[in-house]
């Protein structure tokens, strides 16, 4: 069993609120739940406007698919919406 770690960083250049940030974040954060089948929290710069971190987890039979399945998150979040953009991202093995 692998325990996989991908922490997101996001830009969010045309939010001005704490309640235009939670519209952005909340409809990634369930697409990402739905589609990947992954655990998925806000971690960091929750009172940031123009920014938020991310920290999406999943549980695979062994780190090269976990690897994948969280390198295929980090592509996708890149190409969905154009007011968050991917700043940078890590992926880390836990297990």
């Amino acid at each position: 069993m692998a325990i996989g770690l991908l922490t997101l960083e996001l830009y969010l250049p045309l939010n001005h609120s704490l309640k235009g940030k939670r519209g952005i974040l909340k409809p990634l954060i369930a697409r990402l739940r739905r589609e990947f089948n992954v655990s998925v929290c806000e971690a960091d710069a929750q009172d940031v406007l123009s920014r938020a971190v991310l920290e999406v987890a999943c549980v695979s039979q062994n780190s090269a698919l976990a690897q994948r399945q969280l390198q295929l998150v980090a592509n996708r979040v890149e190409g969905w919406r154009m007011d968050a953009q991917l700043i940078d991202y890590d992926i880390e093995m836990v297990w």
